[in-house]
């Protein structure tokens, strides 16, 4: 148990088998919607080779305060949306690569996560380096109280990587629950036509996986024509025009409610 998540009530790991499927979009929302339901929430970017946290939240360029305990220095999350936030960003320049190995990358997070002060939380959502890398299995390891979401896309592609992510969480010696799959990208409505949908990437893969992995299939995102511009502007979902996302992220956030220890 690291001791810097000891008043933290939920931890919930999005995963993703690859990149590409939108996990850390769906990260940085899920929080928002949490924290609009007026729980207290926080939000750590452990995609320590692509930390995009700070740019969709809108913290680009900020700092983490450094609080120092005795001879110890601790980080005071940066604040954004009513959720702190921690990423490996705010301690490197954007322009620099992280030139690490396997290990070393996982201590690095380990170290940034338990010298990062959380105080109270009802949820800390992790948004998780896709894949089945060395991170990903520290933080599982290290973390055995935490749940997991697998984000995917319908096509068959994405289903099969979203079932390796599902697996590597139940392999011995790690054991995460697995608390439901999250299809994004599910269809695509127009702004200005909210009841239509347009299939674009097949059907039924969340259905699919769900069955497979045994969990319950969450929620169907739907792609929105302003989802990329307002990530690259900082602003979240519930600031777009289309209603329908907003509504996908609301109900969202109801169910994880539901299906952790926090009852609304």
């Amino acid at each position: 148990m690291i001791k810097s998540l000891e008043n933290v009530k939920n931890i919930i790991f999005i995963s993703s088998g690859k990149g590409g499927v939108g996990k850390s979009m769906v990260a940085a929302n899920l929080a928002v919607a949490l924290a609009r339901n007026g729980h207290s929430t926080g939000l750590l970017d452990a995609d320590i080779y692509g930390p995009s946290v700070p740019i969709t939240m809108g913290v680009e360029g900020k700092k983490p305060l450094v609080v120092r305990y005795g001879e110890k220095e601790n980080y005071s999350p940066v604040i954004n949306y009513g959720i702190k936030i921690m990423s490996l960003g705010f301690l490197m320049k954007k322009e620099d690569a992280v030139i690490w190995r396997g290990p070393m990358a996982s201590n690095a997070l380990t170290q940034m996560l338990e010298n990062t002060v959380w105080g109270e939380l009802e949820f800390l959502v992790i948004d998780m380096p896709p894949g089945t890398g060395d991170i990903c299995i520290t933080l599982a390891q290290k973390i055995p109280q935490a749940k997991a979401l697998i984000v995917i896309t319908p096509q068959q592609m994405a289903i099969a990587d979203g079932r390796k992510a599902a697996n590597m969480y139940r392999a011995n010696g790690i054991d995460i629950e697995i608390i439901g799959v999250i299809e994004n990208m599910s269809w695509f409505t127009p702004e200005k036509h909210p009841d239509e949908k347009y299939i674009i990437f097949g059907e039924g893969g969340g259905n699919q996986l769900a069955q497979e992995i045994n969990a319950p299939l969450l929620a169907q995102i739907p792609l929105v024509s302003d989802v990329c511009s307002l990530a690259d502007t900082g602003k979240t979902i519930f600031m777009s025009s289309n209603s329908v996302i907003v509504k996908a992220f609301e109900e969202l956030a109801n169910t994880i409610c539901k299906v952790t220890t926090i009852l609304i």
